[in-house]
């Protein structure tokens, strides 16, 4: 089972998934080909799963690709990612005073 979240762009629902038991031989070919194509993988998954279906060519063509933060994707080491997390813990706390 996969996770479904909406999104809205430009107008249109949009869907996120997350898919599971994804193995090493696969995630580092999409990650070569994601490379080749000079997109990111997630673009890469998009795009084969999109000519997969039947979906390339004329019918929605209007995707939107981003890829202006791509440089920064991955760029985080482990302890400035769990540091950046406690910057953030700060701003999760609910102020009870504020809303009683």
């Amino acid at each position: 089972m996969s996770l479904v979240q909406a999104f809205v762009f430009e107008g249109e629902v949009m869907k996120q998934l997350t898919v599971r038991s994804v193995k090493s031989d696969l995630h580092n070919a999409l990650k070569a080909e994601a490379a080749r194509r000079g997109v990111s993988v997630n673009r890469v998954v998009i795009m084969l799963l999109r000519e997969a279906v039947g979906l390339t060519n004329g019918s929605r063509q209007n995707d939107a690709v981003f890829d202006d933060l791509d440089y920064l994707a991955g760029t985080w080491t482990e302890v400035e990612a769990v540091e950046f997390e406690e910057q953030l813990a700060s701003q999760r706390v609910i102020d009870e005073g504020m809303w009683s």
